[in-house]
């Protein structure tokens, strides 16, 4: 798959786009504007749960690479995102105990091509994304993974907290990054895991924290208190490695 232009301008580009199946990150549209083909528009975000934001003609015309947005700008994905049965399916296949990254509000999009590609080379069988506030695969994403987002797939859902419940039920426990966790190489990572990374300021947001089973610490000797999001990512993912080996 090549990485393509990400923006679909126009009434009839949008609603073409919707009507072939491109997957749709994100649709702006003219607020206040509610003629019949933008309702149709709005309509087919709706079915395929878009991200629907309603802005302003400036913020249309900032957004706009034509000048012919005609009220209504669509940010497609440059890649099309898997669904997490596809990822379990494939652990299965492989004879191995599942291994899912889980990112709680990326929103810088090289940290999250730097994520999947160190997911590639972990051996995870997956990397989950939520729907809002957090980038999707982007041109950008997708040139960061350095080809990784080829062959590690990437689901997007609308609500991490349930999608780890879910998952729950499929035998796997969760980790998530935090300063004020138990350091990493005390616990046990073995087994069928999902690694939650949070975002860049904030970290894990409380309500998937506390679906989580253990928090993890990474030990850290330097004057600052964090480490950059992807890089907390690959030193967790590769204990986890070490471990799954031993």
């Amino acid at each position: 798959m090549g990485i393509e232009e990400s923006k679909i301008e126009g009434r009839n580009a949008v609603l073409e786009a919707f009507r072939a199946g491109k997957t749709i990150d994100r649709l702006f549209v003219l607020d206040g504007c509610q003629d019949g083909p933008v309702r149709t528009i709005v309509r087919e975000a709706k079915k395929q749960d878009t991200l629907l934001q309603f802005v302003s003609r400036e913020r249309l015309d900032q957004l706009s690479e034509t000048g012919k947005h005609q009220g209504v700008i669509a940010v497609a994905a440059a890649y099309s995102y898997a669904e997490i049965s596809d990822m379990l399916k494939a652990a299965r296949d492989k004879g191995e105990q599942p291994f899912l990254f889980i990112l709680d509000g990326i929103e810088d999009p090289h940290n999250l091509g730097a994520i999947i590609r160190t997911a590639n080379q972990a051996g995870a069988h997956g990397v989950i994304i939520p729907k809002r506030r957090a980038v999707g695969l982007t041109p950008v994403v997708a040139r960061t993974s350095a080809g990784a987002v080829n062959y590690t797939p990437v689901a997007k859902v609308t609500n991490l907290a349930a999608t780890i419940d879910e998952l729950k039920k499929e035998g796997l426990w969760f980790v998530c990054a935090d300063m004020g966790g138990e350091l990493m190489y005390r616990l046990d990572l073995r087994g069928p895991i999902g690694l939650v990374i949070g975002n860049e300021g904030e970290g894990v947001s409380r309500l998937v924290r506390e679906k989580c089973d253990f928090t993890a610490s990474i030990p850290m000797k330097g004057d600052i208190d964090s480490l950059n999001a992807s890089v907390a990512a690959g030193v967790l993912a590769y204990e986890i490695v070490r471990q799954r080996l031993g």
